[in-house]
């Protein structure tokens, strides 16, 4: 196949895209605008691959995604593209509404034109999957339930309420046009080229500077952490044979309290980077002694946590790296790879001067 990919640049984007031709024979179209988040250098292992184009583009350009979907002629779409901060959410909701919805909207009416041009044979065939996350369906509190593909959509955040409405969108595309879909909800990803902002690259990182590990509240709200080489399995073994018109549920199995989280790199950082000044090793404080806590962030969820059963046993698909060994590999690469994290620095202090957020 080959594949239109928005989003490739990005943490989760750029996972799949490594996968798809690491392992497969498909070729991919990524099409990214390139926002703070999103960096080539998570790419650049593919990035002279005959199987590999890039075009930077906003979704949101009907002229430029028409284009590219005549030019290109994809036999499937894998929609990623998508602002994800919740922070930032709440700090800017316009560019959430803009990006999340709009977009998609963009992106569903271009594919569907496209896909009424096809021949029966590729029309059957095509897909357009639309991966979106579990904070559409809120907060599962101090509850022992899972959310699954029958949870009702209750989002707290203007983030979270983006990705609901473009869920929404895209099952209308289905029902109302009979355009080919299928949607993925997913836990919380964590692993190599994630954006500094998020949790676990935003400890690992402060901690390596002796920088002050912030954690909101008291540390209590519970995640299901699903390691991103895993979801990008996931996410083409949906592409392939994922039922039309179906959503699945995708989750690591891995329920954690934040502040577990953060003790656990802690751990980690004692171990891999003994040399670190706070290390107790190195005569410091140790690097538990940096976390500190925070004001919650409004409206912030307790729980999430997800029932994967369907994909399980529809597609065969399961999660393969613990909570232990993924967060062990993700710490390692951190540590490893730091001149990826000047560069992400670096362009971030960039825009930061030119005023773009």
């Amino acid at each position: 196949m080959k594949i239109l990919i928005t989003g490739g640049a990005g943490f989760i984007g750029s996972a799949v895209i490594r996968h798809i031709i690491a392992n497969t024979t498909h070729s991919v179209v990524n099409v990214d605008k390139l926002t703070y988040a999103a960096n080539l250098t998570s790419l650049k292992e593919v990035d002279k691959n005959t199987r590999y184009c890039f075009y930077r583009v906003d979704i949101c350009d009907h002229e430029q995604i028409n284009c590219i979907f005549s030019t290109e002629q994809p036999d499937s779409v894998m929609h990623l593209a998508a602002e994800s901060h919740v922070d930032r959410s709440i700090e800017s909701p316009e560019v959430f509404i803009n990006s999340n919805i709009f977009g998609t909207y963009v992106l569903l009416e271009a594919a569907r034109k496209y896909w009424l041009q096809l021949d029966d044979k590729r029309k059957y065939t095509f897909r357009f999957h639309h991966i979106s996350t579990d904070e559409v369906f809120g907060d599962l509190e101090f509850s022992h339930s899972f959310f699954n593909e029958n949870t009702a959509y209750a989002p707290s955040s203007p983030y979270a309420a983006s990705k609901a409405s473009s869920d929404h969108l895209v099952r209308s595309w289905f029902r109302t046009f009979g355009l080919p879909i299928v949607i993925t909800n997913c836990s919380n990803n964590y692993g190599p080229c994630q954006f500094p902002e998020k949790l676990i690259p935003l400890t690992i990182l402060n901690a390596l500077k002796g920088k002050l590990l912030p954690v909101y509240g008291s540390g209590n709200q519970v995640r299901d952490w699903l390691f991103v080489e895993d979801h990008a399995k996931a996410l083409c073994n949906v592409l392939v044979n994922g039922v039309k018109g179906e959503t699945y549920a995708v989750g690591g199995n891995n329920d954690k309290k934040n502040i577990e989280v953060v003790y656990a790199i802690c751990d980690l950082l004692e171990e891999l980077f003994p040399q670190g000044p706070y290390s107790l090793a190195s005569g410091g404080s140790g690097f538990s002694t940096l976390v500190t806590f925070v004001e919650d962030r409004p409206g912030h969820d307790i729980r999430y946590a997800i029932d994967s059963s369907k994909i399980i046993q529809n597609l065969g698909w399961m999660a393969e790296e613990s909570f232990e060994s993924g967060i062990r590999k993700t710490v390692i690469w951190y540590l490893e790879n730091m001149d990826w994290v000047r560069e992400v620095e670096v362009d971030l202090e960039s825009r930061s001067q030119m005023g773009i957020k």
